[in-house]
């Protein structure tokens, strides 16, 4: 039988060891939400350093600290992608001497922490908003960066010419690697992570052998004397800019307001009802054709009780400013129609709703439909401006850099210090726990897009009925089927279902996530004495 080669045998212990560090680090924390992660530890560039940046900005306090564990990063990364290096270089190849591929790897590694920086940084945007755009935004350029800079720690000079189509084919394995991995890691029980946390780690070392002999051995490069990875960064600099804008012009399937504000409740319908909108929407002031009916508004009520007009900025008010509005329509609506009330809410406007129920109930209000709610949102931290320390110091002041960037180009785009996004992070305890949550004598059903599924860590995530079907943040596909199940359940017909491949793209998306902030770490969260289910694996759990 033949013997793997020895050297073969000490690249898979090399890759294997701290993925399985991590894992049992996490297990005996009993961080379930992270542990998809742990696979990341020594994939191949540049999904390794992306899995170091997304813990570093969650995980800082100050900019001394970020600073200095941020050269730590760097160091380690360069020395053992080193070590990776010279274990899969082929054999019958000269290779460089030890010491300098040494100072080239640890340079290589400051310099993919830079072109990765921004793509870490929106990952964490994401768990803060918890929008699968968001999280797409942060994870296209590493794709079409991947097959650049793997050759990075091979080839000299790596920033000119084309990767080979066997590069790319390893880039695109590496990722499925890197998505299966998570997934695995996170469906075992308990210290069942270890082993496939191990596995994972030697799958990695053979992806390193691979991509090192093809970069090492690829007898011709094209367009070797282009500048190909410079004009790759630049367009994958492009993708966040051009998301948020493919987002306003594909169509995104029903909105509630096409559903419910367009024609007249079925005479079932006993309740009357306030329609809320989402973030970014609009209300020229017009009336719903049923006289029981009403548009929420961001602006409030005229002086007769009518819902003012209000523009898309209007929709960036804080969540309790915004139920303190919702509590004088509610009261009004109820005293006009002497009807039930019933609230449907989609994103921002979902969450507003169930804010409203939190902090300011009315009797009357006994029926409650949210459509995209942002599920698990707040899963990370940054202080407000003029703030030196706090969990995520660092990580506000860039995105903040970066937003204004964004919109010197023409992009307009919500800021993350709005007053809604603060709501999201100075809550965060309620929106992780008790969103999707019972109140007693409300009835509650939440429509849920496939697209959700990837927008939180995995495991349970509601405490009340879901109706998930195809579509994304936003809209539903299939207008007559949720304009049905949304008339029974407002007739008192109780409704849900739950499709089969939800919780499998939860899993799989359990490796992209940026890890989240244990409840208890931040002083700033005053409900942070809750129950975490980023460590319990549950919601709806009691204080």
């Amino acid at each position: 039988m033949h013997r793997p080669r020895p050297r073969l045998l000490a690249l898979c212990a090399l890759a294997a060891v701290p993925p399985a560090i991590e894992a049992v680090v996490l297990v005996r924390l009993g961080f379930v939400a992270a542990e998809g992660l742990s696979s990341q530890v020594t994939a191949v560039w540049p999904y390794d350093t992306y899995h170091d940046l997304r813990w570093l900005y969650v995980y800082h306090d100050s900019w001394p600290d970020f600073l200095a564990v941020l050269l730590l990063l760097v160091g380690f990364r360069g020395v053992l992608t080193t070590g990776l290096v010279a274990l899969a270089w082929p054999a019958g190849v000269a290779r460089p001497r030890l010491r300098r591929l040494l100072v080239r790897n640890l340079g290589l590694s400051a310099v993919v922490t830079v072109l990765v920086a921004p793509w870490a940084l929106i990952s964490v945007a994401a768990s803060v908003v918890a929008l699968s755009w968001v999280l797409l935004a942060s994870l296209l350029p590493m794709f079409l960066l991947a097959p650049f800079l793997q050759r990075a720690a091979v080839v000299a000079p790596w920033w000119r010419g084309l990767p080979s189509i066997a590069l790319v084919g390893w880039s695109l394995l590496n990722l499925v690697v890197i998505t299966v991995a998570g997934a695995l890691c996170w469906s075992v029980p308990g210290w069942w992570t270890v082993p496939v946390a191990l596995l994972a780690g030697v799958a990695n070392g053979l992806l390193w052998e691979r991509t090192v002999h093809v970069a090492v051995q690829t007898p011709r490069v094209r367009w070797s004397r282009v500048p190909v990875t410079p004009i790759a960064v630049l367009l994958a600099l492009a993708v966040p800019l051009a998301i948020p804008a493919l987002v306003q012009v594909v169509p995104a399937g029903v909105t509630i307001e096409q559903v419910v504000l367009g024609q007249r409740l079925p005479p079932d319908v006993r309740h009357a009802v306030i329609v809320l909108a989402g973030h970014g929407s609009a209300y020229d002031g017009a009336a719903p054709v049923d006289p029981n009916v009403e548009r929420f508004s961001y602006r409030g009520l005229a002086g007769d009780g009518r819902p003012l007009p209000y523009r898309p900025v209007d929709t960036t008010r804080s969540l309790e400013s915004g139920a303190a509005l919702l509590e004088n329509q509610v009261d009004r609506l109820h005293r006009r129609t002497g009807r039930p009330v019933a609230l449907i809410g989609e994103s921002e406007g979902a969450m507003l709703a169930r804010t409203y129920l939190a902090q300011r109930p009315h009797p009357a209000v006994d029926t409650l439909v949210m459509f995209s709610p942002l599920i698990d949102a707040g899963r990370a931290y940054y202080p407000p401006p003029g703030a030196d320390r706090g969990w995520g110091v660092v990580t506000g002041w860039q995105l903040r850099a970066l937003l204004g960037a964004i919109r010197l180009v023409g992009v307009d785009d919500s800021g993350p210090d709005d007053p809604f996004i603060r709501s999201l992070l100075d809550d965060a305890p309620f929106y992780r726990n008790q969103l999707m949550c019972p109140v007693p004598g409300v009835r509650m059903l939440a429509f849920l897009p496939t697209t959700t599924a990837t927008e939180a860590p995995p495991g349970e995530y509601t405490g009340i009925p879901v109706f998930q079907m195809p579509g994304v943040h936003g809209g539903l596909l299939g207008r007559s089927l949720v304009q049905d199940r949304l008339v029974h359940f407002l007739a008192g017909v109780p409704e849900s279902r739950q499709r089969r491949e939800y919780p499998l793209l939860q899993q799989l998306g359990a490796g992209w996530q940026a890890p989240p902030l244990a409840i208890r770490l931040n002083p700033a969260w005053d409900g942070r004495r809750q129950p975490d289910p980023s460590f319990t694996g549950r919601v709806c759990q009691p204080s």
